[in-house]
């Protein structure tokens, strides 16, 4: 039987414009539930595009980035796809027909040495083909090889060449009368044991006869072949099976469907594939990978028993931060440092959701309570995110917890935290080569309370130079930027790490009215300072939440 897909890995993924917490967490935690041994895979996914900080992190541990993944809509990838190899287009329209009825399938795809798909044989091909008894010219118009008519009728090859193909029609030779002016140059000839017949079948030109029953050649007759140029070929069926077998012999190629193909990419979305399967009356359709290459195979039955993608939610838990089509997967946990959102699932889910400052201290929180000690680069993750989430302990989101967990992961992972942290920083805070946009999107989120939806985005730099560089490039870009991420009001905030300050930007209908509300500060240009305040999640959002909820 056919090898089915391979199980199906559960997803580890961070909120979109991944930040260096939403990444390092999501591959600590996929790495903590593999040492589980349970023989499931977790594997850690991003929902965006790495920003600077994090790539310096990832490229200072040497560890790989998580593969991208911006939607866990269902796709042809999380159906059970029937591994059934491709056929070669030379294979006998017989052996294609055993194949099936051995494999129990009534479909197969046909493709090169090379794995690309040339075209889908079914079951009433071969059925069609059958029925239409009168072509005797059928292996001819197929250039089938000698090669399949002897595997087709179990034959043996006495004079000729197997490679050597079929050039005229079939007739089945009864007597030298019946034969005489019937019998052309290039035909195929099947014939009984008499010797006159085979003799006249070769004189009349034949290329190739087929002496049914098992019966033995004579010499002469063969000797006489090879000066003419026939092939022999000998097979134990009688003439009348030989004769409705031969037709078999054909290359699949010849009755396969080649053109106007249903065919699927592993990243077709459910909802294409049951158009699809809802507007044609086929079975089975070819699927291909990622290059293009055939790789299986899925039916009608595979779409009902279609099995959602499992998946785990590190560093947030509202619906506008999550990967698209979140709705539509299976959220087996969630582990979290945020405010509850509004995110529904269908059941009871592994929800842990703690007041510290990083989600990656509650990883290594969990790392203790299963007595795991994190190996270097897994304790350079946690703590690159702790770092990076606390402002290096001046943020005040920074728990004791986290700054505890961080000098533990510092000597697991080797670091100065001083030292690494200022590397980290300044890389984040490199706006070389960058766009606005690029800059933008490195640390961005949408929130939305009550009928109000609007984004904030953050940036923290060590120096004044970067971080005026970024004002001077974003303040321009924020009505694109808004329109890009469906919002009507947008907030920026470049925040002075050094200096424990913020100034932000702000776009969009009764955004300065909003700051002013909830800060007491009158914006100058679209742009307020707010010193001491360096959290988004807790000195930013909070009051901007409750200036909404204010609004008439």
């Amino acid at each position: 039987m056919a090898k089915q897909e391979a199980k199906h890995p559960i997803y580890v993924i961070g909120h979109k414009n991944p930040d260096t917490d939403s990444i390092c967490s999501a591959l600590a935690y996929a790495w903590l539930k593999n040492q589980e041994g349970s023989g499931t895979d977790y594997c850690a996914f991003r929902a965006g595009a790495l920003n600077r900080e994090t790539e310096f992190v990832l490229s200072h541990l040497g560890v790989a980035p998580p593969q991208i993944c911006t939607d866990v809509s269902p796709q042809v990838r999380d159906m059970e796809i029937r591994r059934e190899p491709g056929i070669d287009p030379e294979m006998s329209v017989r052996a294609v027909w055993t194949m099936m009825r051995d494999e129990e399938v009534d479909t197969l795809c046909v493709t090169n040495q090379e794995k690309e798909l040339l075209g889908v044989i079914a079951v009433k091909d071969i059925a069609n083909a059958n029925m239409d008894l009168l072509d005797t010219n059928i292996l001819a118009a197929a250039n089938t090889a000698y090669a399949n008519l002897i595997s087709t009728l179990e034959g043996e090859l006495l004079v000729g060449d197997a490679e050597d193909r079929v050039k005229g029609h079939l007739h089945i030779g009864t007597s030298p009368e019946a034969m005489d002016g019937v019998i052309q140059p290039g035909d195929l000839v099947l014939l009984s044991n008499r010797y006159e017949v085979q003799l006249c079948a070769i004189e009349s030109g034949a290329a190739c006869i087929v002496v049914c029953c098992g019966s033995t050649v004579p010499s002469t007759i063969l000797s006489y072949a090879r000066d003419k140029g026939c092939a022999v070929i000998t097979t134990h069926y009688d003439t009348y099976a030989a004769a409705r077998l031969v037709s078999t012999a054909a290359p699949v190629r010849h009755l396969m469907k080649s053109s106007g193909l249903f065919r699927f990419d592993l990243t077709t979305p459910l909802e294409d594939v049951e158009k699809v399967m809802a507007s044609v009356r086929l079975q089975y359709f070819p699927v291909l990978d990622e290059e293009g290459k055939y790789c299986g195979m899925i039916s009608r039955r595979n779409y009902l028993n279609l099995r959602s993608k499992k998946v785990i939610l590190v560093d947030h838990n509202e619906r506008t931060q999550a990967v698209d089509g979140i709705e539509q997967a299976e959220i087996l946990e969630i582990i979290d440092h945020h405010r509850i959102g509004a995110l529904e699932t269908d059941g009871p889910v592994y929800f842990r959701n703690v007041p510290v400052g990083c989600t990656a201290t509650i990883v290594y929180q969990m790392c203790q309570e299963k007595g795991v000690t994190p190996p270097r680069q897994i304790a350079g993750l946690l703590l690159s995110a702790i770092l990076s989430d606390t402002l290096k302990f001046r943020s005040p989101t920074c728990t004791p917890a986290d700054v505890a967990a961080a000098r533990t992961l510092a000597q697991l992972a080797e670091e100065d935290i001083d030292a690494y942290a200022e590397q980290m920083f300044e890389a984040g805070g490199d706006l070389t080569g960058r766009t606005a946009a690029e800059v933008f999107q490195s640390d961005f989120k949408i929130f939305q309370f009550g009928q109000r939806r609007f984004g904030v985005g953050q940036a923290n730099f060590m120096t004044e130079k970067s971080r005026k560089a970024a004002e001077e490039l974003l303040a321009p870009y924020l009505p694109e930027a808004a329109g890009e991420q469906g919002v009507s009001l947008l907030f920026y905030l470049l925040t002075d790490t050094p200096g424990e300050s913020s100034r932000v930007l702000c776009y969009g209908k009764g955004a300065k009215e909003l700051l002013r509300e909830a800060f007491g500060v009158e914006p100058v240009d679209g742009k307020i300072i707010l010193p001491g305040v360096v959290s988004r999640k807790m000195q930013f959002i909070p009051p901007l939440r409750t200036a909404v909820q204010n609004e008439k």
